[in-house]
């Protein structure tokens, strides 16, 4: 039997599907764990593992449910989706402390509703309401590395719900809140995270650290590392996230990014002439889809139609864009342009086809050719021209803009799918972040 000890703290480390993608790549993050296992048990703190599915195996289960019923009627907001869905990570749970014991290392596995980690009943895209963590203490207590499924929780009648896709970042930062942990670990597959996507732009440069606010705009924005809901947890209750390699050996100085607030991130970098960037990053979504809708009546009420509709499907949108009025026989109207993920496109256009009386438009287009480029940092509050290098660098390679969103440290502009990876490139160069 453990001998159980006191713990004055914790550590979370979530690893992600290419981490967990079989038993070999299990037992190389298991040799991390039990490395920071054995420095929590000189330090005195304890160590909670949180796990995806093995790479794929989320796709293969989406997959599974989608031939049950030929009709695919919603499956993906039903109870059942997400009863299937959740078994991918119980397998990882169950194997990862499989492992850990046969290193001599003491675990168990936990499932979202053993915890409990509660969510309210968007099926799909569940929210987290709340986390008991008194049992997971208990186990770190005795010496146990508590082994987390990612991804689920469960509703207020005990159905199991799921947290969308990317879930398990998000889990895996609820947990680290939830037991006031020392930080938040994310293990992937690239050591860190950097100024553009490195298989776009050759010489694009790892940060060592990047504040919350910049960090959640490029998540959203395009950036495949972390889980917007993740990150703007994070943010939210300032806890320490770090982005690392499980493919590199622990204590390795050179891997990993800190994610941290900003006025925390400025002191840290107070000698290392931080205000030298205007830009940190250059992202790219090429997951998007456009869609149009043509002469809309331009009166109070329209756009919460076409939005809320959306909305009620768990359909996020992105940019919106509407033209300026045209007037028409004593009638004013307008124009709607917005974005949206490709793989809700269908979805999206099947919700406002069938509420087009409702909301009143006179012709729908789409098109998934599109690409989102953005551009990604704190140092534009307080310099301008920004926006001019950016538009004079894509007009120079002749690379039209179908739309334009601003926020206070992004610019973000829509452009043809092919165009998307030369855009990366040049800002990339432009803006000298190589």
């Amino acid at each position: 039997m453990v001998k159980e000890r006191p713990r004055k703290n914790s550590l979370v480390m979530k690893f992600g599907g290419t981490s967990v993608a079989g038993v070999d790549r299990m037992r190389a993050s298991a040799k991390i764990i039990k490395h920071f296992y054995q420095a929590g048990a000189a330090e005195g703190y304890g160590i909670c593992v949180v796990v995806s599915a093995m790479a794929g195996e989320t796709n293969r289960l989406v997959a599974l449910v989608n031939s049950a019923d030929e009709d695919n009627k919603n499956l993906h907001i039903t109870a059942e989706y997400d009863a299937v869905l959740a078994s991918g990570e119980n397998v990882s749970a169950g194997l990862m402390a499989i492992i850990l014991n046969a290193m001599g290392v003491p675990a168990r596995s936990w499932q979202g509703f053993q915890i409990a980690v509660k969510t309210n009943d968007n099926h799909g895209m569940a929210r987290i309401t709340d986390i008991d963590v008194t049992a997971i203490k208990k186990s770190m207590a005795k010496g146990e590395v508590a082994v987390v499924t990612g991804f689920q929780g469960a509703n207020d009648i005990g159905r199991i719900t799921t947290l969308g896709r990317g879930g398990s970042d998000t889990s895996a930062v609820a947990m680290a809140v939830a037991l006031q942990a020392i930080r938040c670990d994310i293990y992937t597959d690239v050591d860190g995270v950097y100024r553009a996507d490195p298989r776009l732009v050759a010489n694009a440069k790892k940060l060592d650290n990047v504040a919350y606010e910049e960090m959640l705009e490029m998540a959203s924005l395009g950036s495949k590392v972390l889980h917007a809901r993740s990150v703007e947890l994070a943010m939210k209750f300032k806890m320490p996230l770090q982005v690392l390699s499980s493919f590199v050996e622990p204590g390795d100085k050179n891997n990993g990014t800190m994610v941290l607030d900003e006025k925390n991130l400025a002191r840290d970098n107070m000698n290392k002439k931080i205000e030298e960037k205007i830009i940190t990053a250059v992202a790219l979504d090429d997951k998007e889809a456009k869609i149009t809708l043509y002469k809309l009546k331009n009166k109070p009420g329209v756009s919460a139609a076409i939005f809320g509709r959306l909305a009620e499907a768990n359909i996020n949108v992105d940019m919106i864009i509407q033209s300026g009025s045209h007037h028409e026989k004593e009638d004013d109207f307008a124009d709607i342009t917005f974005t949206l993920p490709r793989q809700d496109l269908k979805r999206g256009l099947d919700v406002l086809q069938k509420n087009k009386a409702m909301i009143g438009y006179d012709d729908i287009l789409f098109d998934d050719k599109v690409a989102k480029v953005s551009v990604i940092g704190v140092g534009m509050r307080s310099s301008p021209g920004v926006a001019k290098t950016m538009f004079d660098t894509l007009a120079d390679e002749k690379i039209n803009l179908d739309a334009i969103s601003t926020s206070e440290i992004k610019i973000s502009v829509l452009v043809r799918e092919e165009d998307a990876k030369r855009a990366v490139q040049k800002l990339h160069a432009a803006f000298k972040l190589g």
